[in-house]
């Protein structure tokens, strides 16, 4: 069953996934000279793929998931966190209820996130109204990506404007707490080397929890021109509005768990819990084919992103003592960032005594300025950041002014208390060079490395100070890979990354922290990749994560120790038609770690660390204009945080959907997810922060083309 926004079959999406570009994805419309058409054992286009060379995914000695613009649509996801839900070896972090956060085989991150292969670091919510497809990479992928990407990056592929077509898709939906959005893809041929399309969206927020709302607004117009036979440009300019309420959820209680009793409670100010966000994307991308054997590109991007959060939240509560009144806490956050990127690539094949090396080398120019700051509240009853008030629905507080435990009437400020002021900028350099070595039909060898060059500088207005630090890394990656059969692949990796001191936002490099090294990862990975058909395929894999953290001694400030931490694991992922009739997708994780310090293993887990996930979704082409939907997603408990004194929950849900084509160009879809009515906690922030998941909900769908 295609989906009126999508030109493919889940099956053949599968097969070609790597093909589609970093850089973005085409339609199989697209007659032009970048239109995708498989040769020998490679899929050649003149985009970029996420590898940067021409590598079908049996030959990739790495763990990856595809999920295209078809399983988006009929799964009904809406978030990057709905995906991520379906996708083994990762799983959610709250993110304190204002952006996405992905726990990537055990490592947290709020910034490996890539658009069209571009950093796009900000912390917020990411739409998906304009994807080809979302690529999950595991495993650290500094190679590529360079700083970051510790435990697995995020991409998300754009759609492009496709030369010789032209055609108009729409989607309108509506669910049972209210939400709605509607959206629109078109396209239009402006001449025979030219194309015009334009993706836009409008959502209405809202869910089950009490004073939740919110907006979401997003456009996407981009252009093709086809400048000679061999080469084409891409322009592309976004640009997201959003504002919604924050939700930190609710405390743990004496056990260690969420209390099912305040579920229903909103420990938050109904006007003053928001995040906003206005962001301006601009990304152009010029590709070349010189020879058969020798393509290459250049991309340029701009993002201007300006972000606000502010909240109260749950930061202290005591079930055995105080049952009946809880600790709020609070801060407003800005960020003001631009992100200059530029970066080339040249991808080349040939021959030397009888090995074929298909070798990519490429460089990569970061300019950022950051200017963040944050001012905590400041409670005029405790001349502190931190107020108790009694337990009830409503929490009596209303635009910063409440009634506390004691009866006293509290009023807040959000401009007193400044905690923290930076103006950061970031140059980074970077240039890499990778070959892959076919050294005989069943025997492959993927060598390379990446230098990196950070520099940053980091003005403190708070102490009046500026620091600044370089640091420059190598990491390399090299991989096997031996085919018996050539559809199975058995292969082993190594590779590293690397994160600075001054982390994934830039806050600073303040105190010892401008001292220290660079935490350093390294991933070894081995796996097997089976193509059943041209439908199905089955991957596994077992991996080591190891982080090595450089801190400055207790005992001697002036030296340091060295402490390794570890993730192990497995996961497996089955994905394809099973028949004609039959699409499955099939995944799972089991993970392990421990916690080291200075003394050792601390015999405690890493928080936000389930030691099993699975995932299981199925469509069902009944007739020809009848289909069906039944999926599942299960999670392990785990702890909340490092301590290991709060868990999250185990739990199970049930999704169903159902599709009816009521003509070639009409559809009517509905998506059910928490089908069985489990209440469940599906991620958390800290102690006293834990999600509460949605009852059940059905969406209906209407979307169509003309």
């Amino acid at each position: 069953m295609g989906s009126c926004f999508v030109q493919f079959s889940s099956a053949t999406a599968l097969y070609l996934a790597f093909s589609t570009t970093l850089a973005g994805a085409q339609s199989p419309e697209d007659t032009s000279p970048d239109e995708i058409v498989v040769t020998g054992k490679y899929l050649y286009t003149d985009q970029i793929n996420a590898l940067k060379t021409p590598t079908p995914i049996i030959d990739v000695p790495q763990s990856l998931s595809i999920v295209t613009a078809e399983q988006i649509t009929e799964r009904g996801f809406k978030s990057i966190g709905d995906i991520v839900n379906y996708t083994p070896g990762v799983n959610t972090s709250q993110g304190e209820g204002h952006r996405d956060s992905v726990v990537f085989r055990g490592v947290r991150s709020t910034a490996d996130f890539f658009i069209d292969g571009v950093r796009d670091d900000v912390q917020y919510y990411r739409p998906v109204y304009n994807l080809e497809q979302i690529e999950i990479l595991r495993g650290p992928n500094a190679l590529l990506f360079g700083r970051g990407g510790t435990g697995g990056i995020l991409n998300r592929v754009t759609k492009r404007a496709v030369t010789g077509e032209t055609f108009s898709g729409y989607a309108a939906s509506v669910d049972a707490f209210g939400a709605f959005d509607v959206q629109i893809d078109s396209n239009v041929t402006t001449g025979e080397e030219s194309a015009f399309r334009v993706n836009a969206f409008y959502e209405r927020l809202n869910n089950h929890r009490d004073f939740y709302s919110g907006d979401r607004f997003g456009v996407n117009p981009t252009v093709k021109f086809e400048l000679a036979q061999n080469t084409a440009l891409h322009v592309s300019y976004e640009y997201n509005d959003h504002e919604r309420f924050i939700d930190r959820g609710l405390p743990t209680g004496s056990d260690g768990r969420p209390v099912e009793a305040l579920k229903d409670i909103v420990f938050a100010d109904p006007e003053l819990n928001t995040t906003q966000l206005k962001a301006h994307l601009l990304r152009a991308t010029l590709q070349h084919t010189f020879s058969e054997n020798l393509k290459g590109n250049f991309v340029a991007s701009y993002g201007d992103y300006a972000k606000l959060y502010q909240n109260f939240y749950a930061s202290g509560y005591s079930q055995a003592t105080t049952p009946n009144i809880v600790t709020l806490d609070g801060y407003v956050d800005t960020t003001d960032r631009k992100n200059l990127i530029l970066s080339g690539n040249l991808i080349g094949e040939f021959g030397t005594s009888g090995l074929l090396h298909t070798v990519v080398a490429g460089y990569e120019y970061i300019d950022t300025s950051s200017n963040q700051d944050r001012f905590n509240s400041f409670w005029d009853t405790t001349a502190d950041d931190k107020e108790v008030f009694p337990i009830a629905r409503p929490l009596n507080l209303r635009r910063g002014i409440g009634v506390n435990s004691s009866g006293l009437t509290a009023t807040n400020s959000f401009s007193t208390d400044l905690n923290d002021d930076t103006r950061v900028g970031v140059d980074v350099f970077s240039a890499y060079i990778q070959d892959e070595i076919e050294i005989s039909e069943k025997l492959d060898v993927i060598v390379g490395a990446r230098f990196d060059s950070f520099d940053i500088e980091v003005f403190n207005v708070l102490a009046n100070e500026t620091r600044t630090r370089k640091e420059e890394e190598i990491s390399p990656r090299i991989g096997l890979v031996i085919k018996p059969q050539e559809n199975i692949s058995l292969y082993g990796s190594y590779s590293e990354s690397f994160l600075p001191r001054s982390g994934e936002q830039f806050a600073n490099i303040n105190g010892n922290n401008d001292q220290l090294d660079p935490n350093t990862f390294s991933n070894l990975e081995a796996g097997v990749k089976w193509d059943f058909n041209q439908g199905l395929s089955l991957t596994a894999a077992i991996f080591e994560v190891q982080q090595s953290s450089p801190q400055v001694a207790d005992n001697d400030p002036s030296t340091l120790d060295i402490i390794e931490s570890k993730i192990e694991g497995f996961e497996a992922q089955l994905q394809g038609q099973v028949t004609d009739r039959w699409f499955v997708s099939a995944g799972y994780s089991y993970l392990d770690g421990e916690q080291v310090n200075r003394s050792g293993p601390a015999g405690l887990r890493p928080r936000e660390l389930p030691k099993n996930m699975a995932s299981l979704w199925n469509n069902f082409q009944v007739t020809d204009k009848l289909g069906i939907g039944l999926g599942m997603t299960y999670q392990d408990e785990s702890f909340v945080n490092n301590g290991n004194t709060a868990v999250l929950p185990s739990y199970t849900r049930i999704d169903a959907a159902a599709y009816l084509d009521l003509s070639d160009q009409l559809r009517l879809q509905i998506n059910i997810e928490n089908l069985t009515d489990t209440l469940y906690f599906p991620n958390s922030h800290s102690t006293h922060q834990v999600t509460v998941g949605a009852p059940v909900n059905a969406r209906l769908t209407i979307s169509g083309r003309f």
